[in-house]
């Protein structure tokens, strides 16, 4: 365990913190936004995860894990194809359990999801080459 924490150079990771703040504040008030116009909350996710993704992968890739060009996309787009069913699995499974409220259940699984995303990315789409 001790080995994988010091794998995460803190450099990394306060620049992913950074960088993702921002990233999640972009694509929570899309979501916000789209639920705020009575989107289901699929689409709603759906519409906010393709608005973000550009926006994320040309700030994640020049600010967080410096990398120029546009072979990384493939892979990065994969991970917010997953991160885009987590988070709609995870609305739903609150939804089933009753909670109803869309903008704190989205904001419940910012965290998780943005681990998660940093994680994939750093270890897969941004690996050293």
């Amino acid at each position: 365990m001790f080995y994988f924490l010091n794998k995460l150079s803190q450099k990394d990771y306060i620049r992913f913190l950074l960088t993702g703040m921002l990233n999640t504040l972009f694509g929570y008030v899309l979501y916000s936004f789209f639920i705020y116009l009575s989107l289901h909350y699929t689409i709603a996710v759906f519409f906010s995860t393709v608005l973000g993704v550009l926006f994320n992968y040309n700030s994640i890739s020049k600010l967080v894990f410096p990398y120029q060009g546009s072979s990384r996309l493939f892979p990065f787009v994969m991970v917010y194809v997953l991160v885009f069913f987590l988070n709609v699995y995870g609305l739903w499974q609150l939804e089933v359990f009753g909670f109803d409220n869309k903008y704190i259940a989205g904001a419940m699984l910012l965290l998780p999801l943005a681990l998660l995303s940093f994680l994939l990315n750093k270890f897969w789409v941004f690996k050293k080459l």
